[in-house]
């Protein structure tokens, strides 16, 4: 009994295997024009898993930017409304140290912060200049929201914010370009000609997608201490988020708790603007999406054009071989197994052609590694890209496979016998 609930299973795999060794046996024998034929479905898998690889090696680049520059990132700064340049200045409108304490103690989903500032000023150091050198003004806080470590030596400490200590750190370009000892701690270096102590060495960071960074000078002092050399210059709060999931949360606290320190009305416009970098990333994640389905689109049109190909040559075939379907009709063949012959003939074509679209997309995108200052470090085609450009020329295969089949399966078996 058992034998007989698996004979049906046994026959239907012994009749699949015979069937495909059939069909490659037809693609072997018309090599050129399977090729040919199978094209569009080459090109359209090499299009998917090329541009699919870049796609995701171009979304991880992009994130990675992101993440150096800190996804839980805020900023807010003063800004003068347009109704209200005549009556305000861009000093009375820039974040006050009150202002940044309101917000440290009110904003629950604001983790910590530091005010900025920013000068260019001559940096000395022996004979050595540098000039118009970035020298930012900041809180100890600075090292946790950029993420930026000191190498040597010490951070800053509140004391030397409380009490406009002359303190600095450096970075390590700066030691470079300034020509300072390997250990530069406890040496002294003029800023805009007052002396400071280097009490310590950052890390110098590769640029972030905001910018930033770069390999060279940069110094850092409290910000207190550069509020007393230039009071004018401009200052932003870099704010970090508890977590970027809170970001409207932060922005509605932060808005709620300026506005109401600052007096404005219900009709007055805001005289600060805030940006969280979390929503840039959303942005960018977004219009990855898009292009994402217009790939899919684009390249989905080209696999249906390479599968009425396959419908092409596969109504050829069943012209070709009508006596030979005569025939194994005559000898009891049944129309499922006719049909079963060719719709398999016509998925081997598609999954041969997806194979090799598949393999030319590999060596494609192993080269595009090799190019001088390409900005990818390492791209590859992601699993999904595989499984649906192969998924996608089977499905093909039997889309435009099966009207053939059926063709070939209702032929009369004497009127076959007799084409010629």
């Amino acid at each position: 009994m058992r034998k007989l609930l698996l004979s049906p299973a046994v026959f239907l795999v012994r009749l699949l295997w015979q069937t495909v060794f059939l069909a490659i046996e037809q693609v072997w024998a018309n090599k050129i024009r399977a090729f040919l034929t199978a094209l569009g479905i080459i090109i359209g898998v090499m299009g998917v898993t090329v541009v699919a690889a870049g796609l995701d090696g171009m979304q991880g680049f992009v994130l990675d930017k992101f993440e150096n520059t800190g996804a839980k990132k805020m900023w807010v700064w003063g800004d003068v409304p347009d109704s209200k340049e005549s009556t305000l200045r861009w000093n009375d409108v820039k974040p006050t140290i009150y202002e940044a304490n309101l917000i440290l103690e009110h904003a629950e989903s604001v983790e910590t912060l530091t005010p900025r500032c920013q000068a260019g000023w001559d940096i000395v150091y022996g004979k050595k200049i540098a000039r118009n050198v970035a020298v930012t003004g900041i809180w100890p806080s600075w090292h946790e929201i950029e993420n930026r470590q000191v190498l040597r030596g010490r951070p800053f400490s509140k004391i030397d914010n409380d009490e406009n200590r002359q303190v600095c750190l450096i970075n390590e370009a700066g030691i470079e370009e300034l020509g300072l000892d390997i250990d530069p701690i406890d040496d002294y270096i003029l800023v805009a000609g007052r002396r400071f102590l280097i009490v310590g060495v950052v890390e110098t960071k590769e640029a972030g997608i905001m910018g930033g960074g770069q390999s060279r000078t940069e110094i850092y002092i409290p910000f207190s201490t550069h509020k007393m050399m230039n009071p004018y210059t401009g200052t932003v709060l870099a704010v970090q988020l508890v977590d970027p999931d809170m970001a409207d949360d932060a922005k509605a606290e932060i808005r709620f708790i300026l506005r109401n320190h600052r007096n404005l009305g219900p009709e007055d416009e805001d005289t600060f603007g805030m940006f969280v970098l979390q929503s840039l990333i959303e942005d960018f994640n977004q219009i990855a999406f898009v292009i994402r389905v217009i790939m899919g689109i684009v390249i989905g049109i080209s696999l249906v054009v390479g599968g009425i190909g396959i419908m092409n040559i596969m109504l050829v075939s069943v012209s070709e071989r009508t006596r030979e379907i005569g025939l194994r009709k005559a000898m009891g063949a049944k129309p499922p197994v006719v049909l079963l012959q060719f719709l398999v003939e016509a998925i081997v074509l598609c999954v041969i052609g997806g194979l090799v679209g598949l393999l030319l997309g590999n060596i494609l995108v192993a080269a595009v590694q090799f190019i001088p200052k390409f900005p990818l470090d390492s791209i590859a085609i992601p699993r999904w890209a595989v499984i649906l450009s192969l998924g996608f020329s089977a499905g093909v295969g039997i889309l435009f496979g099966m009207f053939p089949a059926i063709k070939a399966s209702l032929l009369n078996p004497i009127d076959a016998l007799r084409h010629e």
